[in-house]
């Protein structure tokens, strides 16, 4: 069984690697398709199709009664999204930091924080706070799209042809997201029976081994995006993923089904989230030329490797 476990693992990674891959090449091609720039497209297409793996592993957590790895999952991969996926890409590739409207972005990703912090103040995500999170990220999206457009027009930018056909595109993110669902699921649950086999609780499971699972596509995304020079999707997509894990990952799960609240999550991992949070905007300032160095992104990865053990230990 626990090398059934390990296959599971190794499998997942390398179709969530691929389909990572597959699903930037798809999201630029939309983006030029729609005269939009490659950062509204990694903070919307692509945010949304690396964040899939969390909306399937969430509601399928809080409909088999393990809510602390639903919420969990979402709290621990925005703390690696920004701590080890972001610090990994740069200790590799140094971001550079070219859009002002990344701050705010960032102020929609810290006012999701917030939110969730004040909803889950009584230890419970209700229905209606779910609603209040799925008509957030629906506002927020159409923002971006039209504020993307209204730029382009003004400074009349040219966008590249598109290098394919808009359907040929639209399928590729569709089994890039396949892809990355299937991937996350292997990992996920090979992950998680060899962690629950080792006597990890469902919190430490759920903001360790499942959210890292679950953001590997991030990882693949942000990885395959630097290579391919696209910096803007490579920021913007860590950015949108944690807006979407939030607003629309939590959203859409606690209007299927309130979500129960660990208070450790609340009183330990939030706290962990915010601060790294902020840490990454004073690292991307000043936001014109700014530049996540390979030192900056390894102090986030010392960051992660700390919050890692410390949950372990204690």
């Amino acid at each position: 069984m626990e090398i059934i476990s390990y296959l599971q693992v190794l499998a997942g990674f390398v179709l969530l690697f691929f389909s990572g891959n597959w699903l930037v090449r798809g999201g630029v091609e939309i983006s030029r398709h729609f005269r939009v720039s490659p950062l509204v497209a990694g903070l919307t297409v692509v945010a949304f199709g690396t964040s899939a793996p969390e909306l399937f592993v969430s509601v399928e957590a809080v409909f088999t009664d393990a809510p602390d790895i639903s919420i969990g999952n979402i709290v621990g991969s925005n703390i690696a999204n920004i701590a080890l996926i972001l610090g990994s890409v740069a200790i590799i590739f140094p971001i550079s930091v070219r859009q002002p409207s990344l701050l705010f972005d960032w102020l929609v990703m810290m006012l999701a924080f917030f939110l969730l912090f004040l909803f889950l103040d009584n230890g419970l995500l209700q229905r209606g706070e779910g609603f209040v999170f799925f008509l957030l990220i629906v506002v927020y999206l159409l923002w971006s799209v039209i504020n993307s457009r209204r730029k382009s027009a003004r400074n009349e930018e040219v966008f590249p042809e598109p290098a394919m056909k808009l359907p040929v595109a639209v399928l590729i993110i569709v089994l890039s997201v396949t892809g990355l669902y299937f991937g996350a699921e292997w990992l996920v649950t090979g992950a998680s029976h060899l962690a629950i086999g080792w006597g990890v609780s469902e919190r430490v499971v759920g903001v360790s081994v499942v959210a890292f699972g679950t953001s590997v596509p991030e990882l693949a995304t942000s990885l395959a995006a630097a290579l391919k020079k696209e910096m803007d999707i490579s920021v913007g997509n860590i950015i949108g993923s944690n807006i979407f894990n939030i607003f629309s990952i939590l959203g859409i799960t606690a209007i299927l089904k309130p979500l129960e609240v660990s208070p450790r999550i609340v009183t330990f991992d939030f706290w962990w989230m915010t601060g790294i949070g902020i840490l990454l905007m004073l690292f991307m300032i000043p936001l014109r030329k700014g530049l996540i160095t390979r030192f900056k992104g390894a102090v986030l990865l010392l960051v992660y490797i700390f919050y890692i053990w410390f949950l372990f230990n204690t």
